[in-house]
């Protein structure tokens, strides 16, 4: 039987550079403007933590660095993020996925995948459309 729930994947086009955006994904700072306080810098193998607020300090791990073009990092034990940059000549087409979902599992907060992943597919929606969007396109 599949256990796995479908990648949360949103891809929107930004009014901003390529350098611009990747700054705001993969920077300490430009993280922490759109998403979450942390203690990133973009090296693979990296331990980092974001703070998730109510959920506490959440540990991460740096996968994958391509600059300008693609980031991925572990979140928690449960999630791989992705973000992959792709240049449309003054404008940046950004995908997110947010992969690892499993029906048969609970965050380490107690709730089910299955629920979180409804709750973090409109979070995701939210943020990249307003947080995200504003800050590179200001």
């Amino acid at each position: 039987m599949e256990n796995t729930l479908q990648d949360i994947r949103q891809t929107i086009v930004f009014n901003a550079p390529i350098q611009k955006v990747w700054n705001a994904v993969a920077t300490s700072e430009g993280i922490a403007a759109w998403f979450m306080p942390n203690d990133f810098q973009p090296v693979e193998g990296l331990e980092f933590k974001v703070d998730a607020g109510p959920f506490g300090m959440a540990p991460c791990k740096v996968l994958e660095v391509a600059s300008p073009n693609r980031l991925s990092f572990q979140w928690t034990e449960d999630w791989t993020i992705t973000f992959e940059l792709t240049d449309l000549g003054g404008q940046t087409e950004f995908t997110l996925i947010h992969a690892g979902w499993d029906i048969n599992k609970v965050t380490a907060f107690g709730m089910p995948h299955t629920m979180v992943r409804d709750n973090m597919n409109g979070g995701w929606a939210q943020m990249l459309q307003t947080k995200l969007r504003e800050y590179v396109e200001a």
